[in-house]
């Protein structure tokens, strides 16, 4: 790992004490970095919070966004290298996808294997969505659509103009990203994989979610909360639980 791809890929919000396990977070589609300043907060000290930041966007945004799920697993992988801390990995939506692949290449390395995987409010690879391998929305109306069923985002966003102009670019290249995403029914990885769920998410269902357990030869867990996708946000103390947990706290 260079220093300069340390700086372009990873942002630490909160110290953290020298005997804490690693906690790299993948954001969702369009999503950033500061997505997880909160759970870095909840989880500081005890965990180093090692926030992604995708190409594409705020002070990335003059790069070229990737192309794939692989492509972003393999840019992060770069980025961490080898590391003399305990690795978990988590992501949400497509953050998830990214996880899985990105536990996939770490174990193959053995430079950083992950002691432990959670993915939140992403069906397992197993179970690709309706759609999977094709691009995802093209138009802004379809973007907006999809944003606005999802519950992610302040509606008041969505009717800026000048908002939607500097956040749109990313949001459809991570839609591309995720929509041709096609996951192997039969990749696995050794470490233990916990999911996170929200109990009317219209993207996972809780079933679908589950099947997760086909993807890992260790433990698998499962948390259930009340919401949709972006359930976290009103389930924070008790995520902070889960991936504490997950992080050997």
């Amino acid at each position: 790992m260079t220093a300069r791809d340390d700086e372009l890929w990873i942002r630490r919000f909160h110290t953290a004490r020298e005997s804490a396990v690693s906690l790299v977070c993948l954001p969702h589609a369009g999503g950033s970095a500061g997505s997880y300043f909160s759970l870095s907060q909840e989880l500081a000290p005890s965990v180093e919070m090692l926030a992604v930041q995708y190409p594409g966007r705020q002070d990335r945004r003059w790069e070229p966004p990737a192309r794939s799920v692989e492509e972003l697993a393999a840019g992060v992988a770069g980025a961490l290298g080898a590391r003399d801390r305990p690795v978990v990995l988590f992501g949400h939506s497509m953050g998830g996808a990214v996880a899985f692949e990105l536990a996939r290449i770490l174990e193959d390395s053995g430079a950083a294997a992950p002691s432990a995987l959670v993915v939140s409010a992403r069906r397992a690879p197993s179970l690709p969505r309706p759609g999977s391998g094709e691009p995802g929305p093209a138009s802004d109306e379809e973007i907006k659509s999809s944003m606005r069923r999802l519950e992610g985002t302040d509606t008041r966003l969505l009717e800026d103009p000048e908002l939607l102009r500097f956040f749109l670019p990313a949001l459809r290249a991570d839609y591309m990203v995720a929509g041709s995403y096609q996951g192997s029914p039969d990749a696995r990885v050794a470490c233990p994989i916990t999911a996170l769920v929200g109990d009317a998410d219209p993207e996972t269902p809780v079933d679908d979610a589950g099947a997760w357990r086909r993807h890992t030869t260790g433990a698998f867990d499962m948390h259930v909360y009340p919401g949709g996708h972006f359930f976290i946000e009103s389930n924070l103390p008790a995520v902070v639980k889960a991936v504490s947990a997950a992080c050997g706290g």
